[in-house]
């Protein structure tokens, strides 16, 4: 018997108790990536609304968003640009700051990353607060970028970044939820 697109990740997804700190439970993708079959399906089904559509750039979030983003830009033979913590990259970068639980923190993209007026999907493995999302949201927008969708694996809804980034008014695509965490 076939299993069900949530059944399959859900059973490739480790989920780790009190990481990084006690009461949360960390949803972690790496066993997910190691499973050949459950890998290609979550990313066969992120591609899917998009498939046969001009998407110019998948714009990915570090460092799981890497991962999934390459993966996403071949099959949609699309350019990958990655999103990283400050002083990571080795050309002239564009920043924005965001909040974290305790403090700031900044993201960059090279200038040339995305040219204004191009098509983006940003990715990342898991959206939560959507702090981070959110960042890179004002970051390709401040860069020009038509904003298409963003794409993730899981979703914590409870913790409000899905709509966090449809109020801003991003299309948010996720394969499997988790709610209580």
């Amino acid at each position: 018997m076939k299993q069900s697109l949530d059944e399959t990740l859900r059973a490739a997804i480790r989920t780790i108790p009190d990481y990084p700190k006690p009461g949360i439970l960390f949803r972690d993708i790496t066993t997910l990536l190691g499973d050949a079959r459950a890998f290609r399906r979550a990313v066969d089904e992120l591609v899917h609304p998009y498939a046969g559509s001009k998407i110019d750039k998948i714009a990915g979030i570090e460092a799981r968003g890497f991962i999934l983003g390459g993966a996403i830009a071949h099959q949609l033979s699309s350019g990958f640009a990655p999103i990283r913590k400050k002083g990571k990259l080795p050309h002239e970068t564009v920043r924005v700051a965001y909040s974290l639980e305790y403090g700031l923190d900044e993201m960059e993209m090279h200038r040339d990353a995305v040219k204004p007026g191009e098509k983006v999907i940003l990715v990342d493995d898991l959206v939560a607060t959507g702090g981070t999302a959110e960042a890179a949201v004002k970051l390709l927008r401040q860069m020009g970028a038509e904003i298409v969708s963003a794409c993730f694996v899981i979703d914590l809804p409870d913790l409000g970044g899905r709509a966090l980034l449809e109020a801003a008014g991003v299309e948010v695509r996720t394969l499997v939820s988790f709610a209580g965490d």
